[in-house]
């Protein structure tokens, strides 16, 4: 083997300075686990570069590894190169951390700060370059209680009963409170920590009774940089509440900072759509005295003034300054996708909050500054994750507050009450006709950066605030070509683009017409908020010309038929950067709203519904790990390690919540649970193979082969069932006829395909991978054909839907060198062309005044099940049947 060597290009948009995050893969046997890695520019020069391994291959050797480099403007726009090597580590020495009992006093270059391991404080004394920047940080949440005293029944009218006039409200302040905090990663780059915790009242007097005694979890990643003046930080709240008493009316964290110097040296700055709100605390525009414009117009463009009571420019400036309001406080609130405000007020008691501006999307980063510094703050996806809020407070004072709020208390609370009293299984399409909404458990993760300007001349200018905005919305990443990850089989079999025939054409045509569809669908629906932007909806409604947001299972696709995997597929082989922050929003939502992290539900995710949280079905297939290794492997995400843990042992909550207990009584079966090859027991195979290649957990790999050693010893293999009984602790299947709950199409069309077809590489099993190419070969006949070849045992099993199939069936076609069934793929994708979305397949066209657009571009056919399936099985199809497509 010659020497390895990755090449990596920044992706397009993404930060040019700070530092850089991407992932490495290798081949099998090519790198060891004790060998280094060299990054170097084009001509040569060492890039500082952090590594760590994140994946092995069976043989023990390296997978993937996540690495961190320190990036310029000069070394951005260049091609880099990383090699593994067995000399000496370039990179310099770790970052340096201290310890005691109750601190980590962490070192790294010309930054500073001291993290504390329990209590109320974050941490202490962030400096650069010995200037204090935070004096202090911690966490704040806002508990809104409602307690109905009197029921609507006492209010005859209509009226009453839409006012909701019953509920009392009492909102109760909280402050986070850390219970542990880890290093995870130190190095010469950077140091990451995790905190971890829970928010407890800020005072105990006069709690009400049902106030909890802990309340919201938390997990906080903190990254230092070495010589940066920023920390990165991903923040996590869990809810734990009690949907129909607790809401949450205030979520942030805020970090204290020393001021000096006059209210009028004092300034904000806001980025706005166009240009930048900024402003001091003292105004130097004053009718009488008469301030010089030249200086109110230095004021103004950030310059720090020499007042001076000599000249008589600087007396009347001055007389100016102490008979004027000084602005305490300003706030800029991002209330919708389409609109923000920014707010003031004075530190007066009794007094308003005035309006400053009112603007479309707030970018999402501001600062405040006095004569020493500036410190800003730079919210990713700020207006997008709707509402938040930016906030600096008591900027008159010696302390100020620099806050950011991922749920702010100015807005009202968020309700987590499901939208009815019941589930609508036949109508709705929901999974069960009883109640089964459940919001405890679930979690939500929002990433931002904190630093610091040290600049006595100026405030942070508007060039630097951008720039920190970039570095927070878009960080540097770097990738490789999709030729390379395609031939080391990344995450499976996938195909790379082809145009070389008409068909080839047409496909990609319609590959590329889905996935700009629903970019720009996005913002047609304004698919953004908090516990909403990432996902997708699950089927359109031609008549209202919109989707279906209120019809129970029609409404959000939590995953279903994983466009998770179509789209992580069409960027790996594009390269496309919009599609990557497509996937990588779908990814972060999909892996926090949608599944459940602790409670009875841990390790499961609820099924498509009007609330994400609302379906009583909770399944594996929801929360499976597959979903999110994409994303984590090509950036090294620590908050994902987090979900793969809360998943990896998802079969066990099935002991309580059996996936099928509404068609087996519990009395009648020898196992405490019930497994389908797929979506359940694919799904916990691709948990564990997950596990397996991050750690070579052999007991992992031993689950996975239990179950294949069960599946080989019943009559028709991996077509059997598709329901079994299942026992969590052996992870035996228990064969019991050949019955598929909900249609065997359920077996392949949740990720199964990806999964079974990735393991036939790692296991090395030929027994296996014939399994999975019979059952290609299997799925597409007919059912009387089918039951010909198993004795009738199939009976009237409907092996449906076979576009959700043509993946595996291409599988089979090339295992086989079948060029008959080679050719049957093409013809159910052609046909599922005509049946599923109409003959113009992708097309959109153009409807005037509908839809609340002026001309709405719209496919009245389009199902995101349809699109996902179709997509990614001719993604993989024609990795497979490429040859016999016409």
């Amino acid at each position: 083997m010659g020497e390895l060597c990755m090449e990596l290009k920044r992706m397009e948009g993404t930060a040019a300075d700070g530092t850089a995050v991407f992932g490495s893969l290798w081949p099998r046997g090519g790198v060891q686990r004790d060998q280094n890695f060299v990054l170097k520019a084009s001509d040569g020069r060492f890039v500082p570069v952090q590594s760590r391994v994140t994946a092995v291959w069976p043989d023990g050797s390296v997978k993937w590894a996540a690495h961190t480099a320190a990036v310029t403007d000069e070394t951005a726009q260049e091609t880099l190169q990383l090699t593994p090597s067995d000399g000496e580590k370039p990179e310099g020495e770790p970052i340096q951390i201290g310890e005691d009992a109750a601190h980590l006093y962490i070192q790294a270059g010309r930054t500073s700060l001291t993290v504390c391991r329990k209590g109320r404080v974050l941490f202490t004394d962030l400096t650069w370059d010995g200037q204090l920047l935070v004096r202090q940080a911690f966490m704040q949440t806002i508990l809104e209680q409602r307690s109905p005293e009197c029921g609507t029944e006492q209010h005859g009218n209509d009226v009453m009963r839409s006012l909701r006039l019953s509920d009392t409200i009492s909102e109760i302040p909280y402050t986070g409170e850390i219970e542990e905090v880890q290093v995870c990663e130190n190095g010469p780059v950077r140091s990451i920590l995790r905190v971890h915790g829970t928010h407890r009242p800020a005072c105990t007097n006069g709690l009400p009774e049902t106030a909890p005694e802990s309340f919201l979890p938390f997990i906080l990643y903190m990254e230092i940089t070495k010589d940066s003046p920023e920390l990165r930080c991903t923040y996590t709240f869990f809810y734990d509440g009690e949907e129909k008493r607790d809401f949450l009316k205030g979520c942030g964290i805020s970090f204290t900072r020393p001021m000096q110097g006059p209210a009028y040296n004092r300034h904000v700055r806001f980025l706005t759509d166009h240009g930048t709100f900024h402003e001091a605390g003292a105004m130097l525009l004053s009718w009488h005295p008469r301030v010089a414009p030249e200086l109110y117009h230095a004021q103004i463009t950030g310059e720090m003034l020499h007042l001076e009571q000599e000249t008589e420019a600087g007396r009347n400036a001055l007389q100016a300054a102490q008979e004027m309001p000084v602005w305490s406080e300003y706030y800029c609130q991002q209330d919708s996708d389409a609109h923000f405000s920014i707010r003031k007020r004075t530190a007066k008691q009794d007094v308003c909050r005035i309006e400053g501006l009112h603007g479309y999307r707030a970018p999402g980063a501001a600062a405040c500054a006095d004569e020493q510094t500036s410190l800003y703050l730079a919210v990713k996806d700020f207006w997008q994750k709707y509402p938040t809020a930016i906030r600096f407070r008591d900027l008159e004072t010696e302390e100020a507050a620099a806050e950011v709020w991922f749920w702010p208390p100015w807005t009202e609370a968020m309700d987590f009450r499901h939208y009815e009293d019941t589930g609508y299984s036949q109508t709705y399409y929901e999974g069960f006709d009883v109640f089964g909404a459940s919001a405890y458990g679930i979690a939500n993760t929002s990433e931002f950066i904190v630093g610091g300007v040290v600049d006595d001349r100026q405030c942070m200018t508007e060039e630097q605030l951008r720039a920190a905005l970039q570095r927070a919305q878009n960080r540097a990443l770097y990738t490789a070509a999709p030729e390379y990850y395609h031939a080391l089989h990344a995450f499976g079999r996938w195909s790379l683009p082809g145009r070389e025939t008409e068909a080839e054409q047409f496909l990609e045509d319609q590959l590329d017409a889905a996935v700009d569809f629903y970019l720009k669908e996005v913002e047609t629906r304004r698919w953004y908020g908090m516990f909403d932007y990432g996902d997708f909806m699950h089927t359109y409604d031609r008549e209202r010309h919109s989707w279906r947001y209120d019809m129970g299972g029609y409404a959000w696709q939590n995953t279903e038929l994983v466009p998770t995997y179509w789209l992580w597929f069409q960027y790996l082989r594009t390269g496309r950067a919009d599609i990557f922050r497509l996937a990588e929003a779908m990814t972060r939502h999909c892996s926090e709203v949608d599944i459940y992290h602790f409670g009875k539900y841990q390790g499961l995710g609820s099924r498509h519904n009007v609330r994400h949280w609302g379906c009583p079905c909770k399944e594996p297939r929801i929360a499976m790990a597959g979903h999110n290794r994409m994303y984590y492997y090509l950036t090294g995400d620590y908050r994902l390690e987090d979900v793969f843990a809360d998943t990896l042992d998802a079969d066990y909550a099935t002991i309580e919540t059996d996936p099928l207990r509404f068609f087996f009584d519990k009395k009648d079966m020898v196992f405490p649970t019930h497994a389908r090859t797929g979506p359940d027991w694919s799904s916990y195979c691709s948990n564990w193979m997950t596990e397996w290649e991050r750690h070579g957990d052999a007991q992992y790999l031993e689950r996975i082969r239990i179950g294949i050693a069960d599946l080989k010893e019943t009559p028709l293999k991996l077509m059997s069932g598709t329901d079994f009984e299942y026992d969590p602790k052996s992870a035996h299947l228990r064969y019991i006829g050949d019955r598929a709950t909900g249609g065997s199409h359920l077996s392949i069309c949740q990720g199964s395909e990806q999964t079974w077809i990735e393991l036939t590489e790692l296991l090395e099993d030929p027994e296996w991978t014939q399994m999975v190419a019979d059952y290609g070969v299997f799925y597409p006949k007919s059912n009387e054909e089918q039951n010909r070849l198993t004795d009738g045992r199939i009976g009237q099993r409907q092996f449906s839907y076979p576009f959700m199939a043509a993946g595996i069936i291409a599988f089979g076609a090339q295992y086989y060198k079948d060029e008959e069934l080679g050719r049957k793929v093409w013809q159910i994708l052609r046909d599922a062309i005509r049946t599923e979305t109409g003959e113009d397949a992708f097309a959109a066209h153009p409807v005037e005044n509908a839809g609340n657009q002026e001309v709405l571009s719209e496919i009245p056919g389009v199902s995101t099940n349809v699109f996902a399936q179709w997509c990614l099985n001719t993604i993989v199809a024609l990795e497979f049947a490429r040859e016999w497509l016409d």
